[in-house]
This record gives C-alpha cells, sequence and structure tokens, in this order.
C-alpha cells in the first residue's frame, strides 16, 4: 500500500512488516516504541498484537511461532535491557535455524555510542546481538525504514534461516519522511538449480549396500521428498533431536538417533542432509569405512571436522521451502 504523505518512521516501519506478510507481533510497549505501537493499533485489523509480560517470552513465542509454522515470527521490545532480555530465545534460534525477527528500539540517534546514560542504554547494543542474530539493521531515517525491514527479510529467507535485528531510535519513529510507496511483498526466491555433485551423490548411493540418511531441522519443508528418497534407497532416515518430524516418525524408515548410534558400524554411505552431523557421544562421519554425502545450505557447517565425500553448493541461494540441499566440494 501507498504510506501517506509525510509518514512517520513507524509508520512506515509497520507497513512494510504488513506488506511482507507479517500477521502476529508479540511485543511489550516502553516509551521507546510508543509511536510504533500507534502505528500497529492503526493497522490492528491487519496485524494482531500479542502483549507479554516480559521481554523474554516475546522471544520465546516469535521462536515458537516460527517453529510451528515454517514463517518468520516477529517479536518487539525496547532497547537495553529488554533486548537484552530477548538473547536467551534469540540464541535458541539460532542454534536450532529458527526465522525470527527481533525489532528493538535504541537510544535517540545523536547519542548512540555516547555514554551519556539515556534510558535503556548499553554500550554497543547492535554489536551484543550479532552473538546471537545472523544480521542487523539500524534504521536511520524514515526513508531507510522500509529498506532496511526489507533487507531483513532477504536475510530470513535465504541462506540459513536464523533471527535476525532491526534496530529503530525514537526520534525516528516519530520522525515524518518524504512520500514513500511500500510496496507489496515480492515475489518467492526461485528455487536453485541442482549442481554437477548430485550425479556423484547419486552414483555413492546406487553403490551402496547399507546406506542411511541423517537429517536435522535444515529438511523441514522437504518431507515428501525425503520419503521418496528413502523408500527408493529402502534407507533409514535417523532424525536428530531438531529434526525429529522431518519423517513421520510412524514410517517404517524413520529411526531416532539412539537408532542411528546402534546402526553406524553397519552403514557404508551417509546422506546428511540439513544436519550438524554432530552426536556428542558418537564420532560420525570420521570412520574410514563411510562414505560421507553433505547436503546444507551452509556451506561451512562442520565441513572442517567431518570432511565430505560429496557436498553440495547453494546455486546461487540453495533453499527449499524451509529445507537446504547441498554444495560441491
Amino acid at each position: 500500500m501507498d504510506t501517506q504523505v509525510g509518514a512517520t518512521g513507524a509508520e512506515i516501519l509497520v507497513d512494510t512488516l504488513a506488506a511482507e506478510g507479517v500477521e502476529t507481533i508479540f511485543g511489550l510497549p516502553g516509551v521507546q516504541l510508543d509511536y510504533i505501537f500507534d502505528a500497529l493499533y492503526r493497522r490492528r485489523n491487519e496485524i494482531r498484537v500479542i502483549h507479554t509480560r516480559h521481554e523474554q517470552a516475546t522471544a520465546y513465542m516469535a521462536f515458537g511461532y516460527a517453529q510451528v509454522t515454517g514463517q518468520v515470527g516477529t517479536c518487539l521490545v525496547v532497547p537495553g535491557p529488554g533486548v537484552l532480555n530477548t538473547t536467551a530465545a534469540l540464541s535458541t534460534a539460532y542454534a536450532c535455524n529458527a526465522p525470527v525477527l527481533c525489532i528493538t528500539g535504541q537510544i535517540p540517534s545523536a547519542h548512540i555510542g555516547g555514554g551519556l546514560g539515556f534510558l535503556h542504554e548499553i554500550p554497543d547494543q547492535t554489536a551484543m546481538l550479532a552473538s546471537v542474530s545472523k544480521w542487523q539493521g539500524l534504521i536511520k531515517s524514515p526513508a531507510e525504514a522500509a529498506a532496511v525491514v526489507r533487507e531483513a527479510f532477504r536475510q530470513l529467507n535465504t541462506g540459513r534461516r536464523r533471527p535476525v535485528v532491526v534496530e529503530i531510535p525514537p526520534d525516528v519513529t516519530a520522525a515524518r519522511g518524504a512520500p514513500l510507496s511500500v510496496t507489496p511483498r515480492p515475489a518467492e526466491i526461485a528455487p536453485p538449480q541442482p549442481d554437477p555433485a548430485i550425479a556423484r551423490a547419486a552414483t555413492l548411493l546406487g553403490r551402496a549396500r547399507n546406506p542411511a540418511i541423517f537429517v536435522g531441522s535444515g529438511a523441514f519443508g522437504a518431507a515428501s521428498e525425503l520419503r521418496e528418497l528413502a523408500e527408493m534407497l529402502q534407507a533409514p532416515v535417523i532424525m536428530s533431536e531438531s529434526g525429529l518430524g522431518a519423517l513421520d516418525i510412524r514410517h517404517p524408515l524413520a529411526q531416532t538417533m539412539q537408532v542411528g548410534n546402534d546402526l553406524w558400524p553397519s552403514i557404508d554411505v551417509a546422506l546428511a542432509v540439513g544436519t550438524r552431523f554432530f552426536h556428542p557421544i558418537v564420532e560420525w562421519g570420521r570412520d574410514d569405512g563411510v562414505r560421507l554425502i553433505r547436503i546444507d545450505i551452509d556451506p561451512t557447517q562442520s565441513v572442517a571436522a567431518w570432511p565430505p565425500d560429496v557436498q553440495s553448493l547453494p546455486t546461487p541461494a540453495l533453499r527449499l521451502p524451509r529445507c537446504s540441499i547441498a554444495c560441491p566440494q
């Protein structure tokens, strides 16, 4: 939709969230967020705001929303101690590859980094958030609001899905900018094309006597493809704790990590899909007799510890709905 002439930074922010498909925000009001909550009230028929009593709850609710729906979970909190309260949930979402958008206030723009003791001021808030998020963006003017939010969603929906943070100072939420147009949500990212490593992987699997498939949360969204491959190979699908549900546990080929541990000595080719391929008890991937194929959106994931025989790269932004597939070496 088109924003009104002289729309505030907060209105542009909320309009862009709506255009990106955000329907629910978990939030806790505070003085730095007053204009954002005013803007949300005007869009109350489009965006539902769920009020919590603690910032940690806002982020955990956003994390749960993302895990259940596969969509971006959004939380809104005040800066400083408020956003610090979200870090337990953000670090959990980071570890679990969950798409969580954390929108947080800031102190007035002119005083960021000044150390004057503004309400909720902490040293280098952005750097602190970098340890629990994939990307951080600071909105410096109303004219930047739409672009920063768009980039946040691009980061959330490409590569490895992890939390991102958008910071917006109170003076920017209140300031009125030039007439801006918030366009409808862009089309979904085109699926990547298979790379030459797929043929090498298929050859290894076709010659395997006892193949097995190990999956993590990166395999969510590709249940039908996973089931088809497993049934064709008659290979057990061994799901990590965070990958449970990638294949219906009632399927005869669906197995847990405990069973995978028992099966490991008999496996000759292991296909690891969207998983760190790590377990604190066993050293999977280091056995010389096992050929390893990795399919992962993150080309650096565990590769140094357990170099694969075949790995496949995103081409150019390899991602299934919530799934990953790999990269060649």
